[in-house]
């Protein structure tokens, strides 16, 4: 099976606009923003399609930017989901989605109960929806039902702009070697158990030798990690949804961040899954890629069974 080059890297025209039902009668939509350039990114998509965007961010993780690109901007901290909760309420926004990154760690320094100061709606989500394990499909489904109790829905992102979702095909000039394309092939399924797991969505390989498997530090520190363990370079890195993805969180993502990562750590290759992955700002991405030699190609689950096959 051949892979043809994407003449594009995300194509708006072939992917249904959002629905109404997706947004509120006043016109708002809410964002509860974590860190990194999706959050930005989504409030200015949702505002070309002529909605209010009304943001919550974390505090600590989201970034300033996010404000000058809001109609209204605020801030909770990360176990205060009662305020998140009430502002949302008092300005009549029950539409939300998620964008950016947790910084899952947090929960796990010394002294994390009086750092956090919990609210009492967060403890409820704790104990009452999350007391089975701390997984990241476990924590941020809680969060989606405790919201849901005040009325205050989430939808995926990608409803708002599904052209951010990357196209099949090799997105780079350069192309995957016959012994890249073995370790694509390889770490596909290894990577996509992972997620079937909920443990981490990539898996960095070289030579057919997994070096490192994305758990709670997120994608750039396992790259990094790859890059100390595999110090010749030219690892793979490969990068899926989950088999029971959930769209409206924790959908995969690269962009800037992601390549300048992989060309410092050592990386050459970024084999991410097609119409499943955010590709943030990328015009930018795709030319630094090139510029630095490093091949990406966006496949599908059927084209790697038959490559396996052949």
């Amino acid at each position: 099976m051949t892979i043809e080059p994407s003449t594009t890297a995300n194509r708006s025209s072939e992917r249904p606009e959002a629905t109404d039902s997706r947004q509120d009668d006043n016109g708002w939509i809410g964002l509860l923003a974590g860190a990194g350039r999706f959050p930005l990114v989504f409030a200015q998509a949702a505002q070309r399609r002529g909605l209010k965007v009304f943001a919550v961010g974390v505090h600590g993780m989201v970034s300033a930017e996010l404000a000058s690109s809001c109609d209204h901007f605020t801030t909770a901290g990360l176990a205060r989901l009662g305020r998140a909760i009430r502002l949302f309420k008092r300005a009549g926004v029950h539409n939300v989605v998620m964008a950016g990154k947790i910084e899952k760690t947090v929960l796990f320094r010394p002294w994390r109960f009086l750092k956090l100061l919990p609210d009492r709606r967060t403890l409820h989500m704790w104990y009452r929806y999350a007391r089975q394990n701390k997984k990241d499909d476990t924590i941020l489904l809680a969060v989606i039902r405790e919201f849901a109790r005040d009325d205050i829905h989430f939808h995926s992102a990608l409803d708002f702009c599904p052209e951010l979702l990357v196209n099949h095909g090799f997105l780079t000039r350069r192309k995957p070697s016959p012994d890249q394309w073995r370790d694509i092939q390889f770490g596909w399924e290894l990577a996509k158990e992972m997620g079937r797991l909920d443990i981490g969505q990539t898996v960095i390989v070289n030579d057919t030798a997994v070096i490192a498997v994305e758990a709670i530090e997120g994608t750039d520190q396992a790259i990094r990690r790859a890059g100390t363990l595999c110090r010749r370079g030219g690892f793979t890195v490969i990068k899926v949804a989950k088999p029971q993805q959930d769209r409206r969180f924790d959908v995969p993502t690269i962009g800037l961040e992601t390549i300048q990562t992989m060309h410092e750590a050592g990386g050459r290759v970024l084999a991410i899954e097609s119409d499943q992955t955010i590709l943030l700002d990328a015009d930018d991405v795709l030319a630094l890629a090139d510029q630095l030699g490093i091949t990406i190609v966006a496949l599908n689950a059927e084209e790697i069974q038959l490559r396996i096959a052949s």
